[in-house]
């Protein structure tokens, strides 16, 4: 201790601290020297130890930059926007990075103003660029994120054309390849015993066409047959192409006319129409959703113009046809509803344009020349006439349209403007004046007001789907009107009057985890008091996975009994005990007093959820007291089949079954598929068989590898992507996704590279009996597999066929190479039923040849 009293350090101990502190500062600047140099792992330490002969080269791996050069499928955004996703190739650059390889005609397709850059423009158009994009662009990057597989191009502004939002090259657009298809829809029905007679019929409805070039061939024909009654009609039959320069689209033949201006006619002539759809932003054709209420296995049917145009069989309970092909784009809709036991229910669904709006300093317009076709079945007459209707945006406020119509009988004139009400929607007005002269040279002339009304509110998220109502007077008759004024037959007491008032509108009301919906319209005519009505009304809710609904129809004709019918119905989620199924309960009230409970069960099976079925049990207050029924459709990837059964008390029986597809005849063979819709794609996959893709319930491809994608949107991207999850065993894709954009019509080629073959865990020897070393690259013949040895020498391919020839790399002298062949065909049968194959096979030193 010193003289304080206190204890002194031992001298030991100091001499200690310092010699800590010398080497702890020794150990700081050692710290500092090693993290101021890169890393070094020596790779021998994965062939066994700096002793190994031999060692892969794996230089690239020391950067973290780099990436092995390759092919890997690529989202391209250009200015943060994505434009394609496709394949690229990329290379190795200076840093080790992967570079894209860019061509001068892949940067057109993508928009950018290659012409402005003439040291890029005189660059062959399919090679890719020598030099980054950077130095023949001022300040363009193209930067590869290999994690998301995105390729970000930032170009100046300049450099890339200045288009709309949504916008779409014509260059990309593509109008496919030759085809020869018929789309079909065909419904039956067989009833047997009970109190009525015998009660069987069939409908077949055929949209058929031929692709050729730009040129589309159609004809929409239908087939039915009641027993006493056996008819085919061919509602058109068409030729039609696009006109890029006009964005229009030009017809010959059978069709009709869009309906905007004037209102819908059939025609057979010739018709240009300007076609919004190959804009960037467009509105898209109008057509309704058609809802009602079946009691039991119930047959639809729905008429316009005289023609039969859909028909189908429906499952007991509340019903929505959204996929309905109108044969014009205005003119009311007969819907009738015959039940299994034979009663029926009738109601109109009006169907008309909406308001008339147009983008500023943008014009639609429509010209037609030829023959009026009358409707099916009538006498009227079928005058040579001329129409022509135009619509101009004069800002975003104001647009104003008109148009003619001119006969050796008959001509009109219309004059309009539509306001657009900002939040309040848009409305459009017009009036119509018309000159008619009848069978005793007597002349009509008269007047046509017309309002209508589209708007979606949304303080409240009300949807005027549309609202409308035209006034007309006493000597005013649109042209069919017109040609029907002089006709023979008085079956229908509409025909002895002309139209006076009509009021129509479509209402949609969403509310908290509900919805409610109205449609209705009335008419009535000059010289009479009878009046047409109809409406149509419903409510839907969901509370705690149960739902709920309520249904109305009821129509007046004056002429024919009044026809209304309620229902009410709920629906219960079974899946805690039967994945997806629902148990429901309905109960129905007809206006001739019958009353009606259904107790059902419903839901999906299989994997993909494309087979739905139905189970329903029913009890009424008159004859037949009770019945049952069973519905199912299966959604193949050959065609939608449906098949159902009813038996009641009474000793009836029905039979009801139908089918709807396509046959499409194409350069890789023939194709049987669901429907096709206007628009659809024919996936060629290289035979491989059992294809799956997302979001297509039930499509897959055939033996031939082929299939077909419906219901593609015209002049947009349609993405078509594989199901990677449900790849059979025996087939691997280096594609993943496509983009196609077709015109039209057009039935465009969707190609994917898939391999049918093994996968395999393949184990490759040297003659020395050693594995090939860690990280080889290993290639086939044929360019197709790749793939990298792990440290056992061991490498897994997929895709490989009975005999391959493989050739393993991993250095660059002639001795770090070698040869394996694959004969599968020699190899034991009990690897038959595995779906990962594992064989050993000697590498023989060299390369292929």
């Amino acid at each position: 201790m010193d003289t304080t009293g206190k204890k002194r350090p031992h001298p030991s101990l100091g001499t200690h601290f310092a010699v800590l502190h010398s080497l702890s500062g020794l150990l700081l600047l050692a710290s500092e020297s090693l993290y101021a140099r890169d890393f070094y792992f020596s790779p021998s330490s994965l062939e066994g130890g700096a002793d190994a002969s031999q060692v892969t080269d794996l230089s690239v791996f020391s950067n973290p930059k780099a990436q092995l050069p390759g092919q890997y499928p690529t989202r391209i955004h250009l200015n943060t926007q994505l434009v394609e996703e496709r394949p690229l190739r990329y290379n190795n650059g200076p840093d080790g990075a992967l570079q894209a390889q860019l061509t001068p005609l892949m940067l057109r397709h993508w928009g950018v103003n290659v012409d402005d850059f003439p040291e890029m423009a005189a660059l062959p158009q399919d090679q890719p660029l020598p030099r980054p994009i950077g130095q023949y662009i001022p300040a363009a990057q193209a930067d590869f994120d290999f994690a998301s597989q995105t390729l970000d191009l930032s170009l100046p502004q300049l450099a890339v054309k200045q288009v709309s939002a949504g916008y779409i090259d014509p260059s990309r657009w593509d109008d496919g390849i030759p085809v020869l298809f018929s789309d079909y829809a065909f419904s039956a029905r067989d009833n047997h015993g009970g109190d009525t007679q015998a009660d069987n019929s069939q409908y077949l409805n055929l949209r058929s066409g031929m692709n050729l070039g730009g040129w589309r061939l159609r004809n929409y024909s239908t087939w039915s047959n009641s027993g006493a009654e056996n008819a085919w009609q061919t509602i058109g039959t068409w030729l039609q192409h696009d006109i890029q320069q006009i964005k229009a689209q030009f017809t010959a033949g059978e069709d009709s006319t869009r309906g905007e201006v004037f209102d819908s006619i059939q025609y057979r002539g010739v018709n240009i129409t300007s076609d919004e759809e190959m804009l960037p932003i467009g509105e898209r054709g109008f057509a309704p959703v058609i809802r009602g209420i079946a009691m039991s296995n119930a047959m639809v049917t729905i008429k316009q113009n005289g023609y039969v145009i859909y028909q189908s069989n429906v499952a007991p309970g509340a019903f929505e046809i959204t996929d309905l092909y109108a044969s014009t784009n205005s003119g009311d809709l007969e819907v009738s509803v015959k039940e299994a036991d034979g009663t029926e229910h009738l109601f109109t669904q009006p169907f008309s344009s909406v308001a008339l709006m147009q983008r500023p300093n943008h014009l639609r317009f429509e010209t037609t020349a030829g023959h009026y076709r009358a409707d099916s079945g009538s006498d009227d007459k079928e005058p040579v006439f001329v129409q022509g209707s135009a619509i101009y945006g004069v800002n975003n406020r104001l647009t104003v349209y008109g148009g003619a119509t001119v006969a050796e009988e008959y001509v009109s004139g219309v004059a309009g403007i539509g306001v657009n009400l900002g939040q309040f929607g848009s409305v459009s007005a017009d009036v119509t004046i018309a000159q008619t002269q009848g069978h005793d040279s007597e002349k009509y002339r008269g007047q046509s007001w017309r309002l209508l009304y589209t708007s979606s509110i949304e303080a409240t998220n009300t949807h005027f789907t549309l609202a409308s109502y035209r006034y007309s007077t006493s000597g005013y008759y649109s042209f069919a009107d017109a040609n029907h004024l002089n006709h023979d037959n008085d079956d229908d007491w509409r025909d002895d009057y002309n139209k006076r008032n009509r009021i129509q509108m479509s209402i949609s009301q969403p509310f908290e985890n509900g919805n409610f919906y109205i449609n209705g319209y009335q008419q009535d005519y000059w010289g009479t008091n009878r009046k047409e009505r109809s409406i149509t009304a419903g409510s839907s809710y969901q509370y705690a996975a149960i739902s709920y609904h309520l249904n109305l129809s009821w129509s007046d004709t004056e002429d024919d009994d009044s026809d209304r019918m309620v229902s009410f119905g709920i629906s219960i989620p079974l899946s805690r005990w039967l994945p997806d199924s629902w148990m429901s309960y309905n109960v129905s009230n007809a206006k001739n007093g019958a009353t009606t409970q259904n107790l059902g069960l419903s839901g999906t099976l299989l994997e993909d959820r494309s087979l739905s079925y139905g189970l329903q049990q029913s009890h009424s207050n008159e004859s037949p007291q009770n019945s049952s029924s069973l519905y199912s459709t299966w959604r193949a990837p050959f065609s939608n089949l449906s098949g159902g059964y009813y038996t009641s008390s009474d000793g009836s029986r029905q039979y009801s079954y139908g089918a709807s597809g396509a046959v499409v005849i194409h350069p890789h063979g023939i194709t049987l598929s669901q429907p096709l819709g206007d628009q659809f794609a024919i996936v060629d996959a290289e035979g491989a068989a059992g294809l799956q893709f997302q979001n297509q319930r039930g499509i897959r491809t055939d033996m031939w590898g082929n299939a077909v994608i419906p219901s593609l949107t015209a002049y947009q991207e349609n993405r078509i992507g594989l199901d990677t999850t449900l790849l059979p065993d025996d087939v691997d894709s280096s594609d993943t996704a496509l983009t196609v954009v077709p015109s039209r019509n057009a039935a465009v080629r969707a190609h994917f590279s898939a391999r049918t073959g093994y996968r395999m865990l393949i184990t490759l020897t040297r003659p020395n009996g050693k594995p090939v070393p860690f990280g080889a690259m290993v290639n086939s013949a044929d360019g197709e597999l790749n793939g990298i040895v792990d440290d056992n020498g061991v490498l897994y391919l997929s895709g490989v066929s009975d005999k391959s020839i493989l050739q393993a790399q991993w250095g660059s002298a002639p001795g770090e190479r070698c040869t394996a062949s694959i004969d599968f065909l020699s190899i034991s049968k009990s690897h038959e039923a595995t779906p990962v194959k594992m064989v050993t096979t000697p590498c023989r030193p060299g390369g292929l040849q």
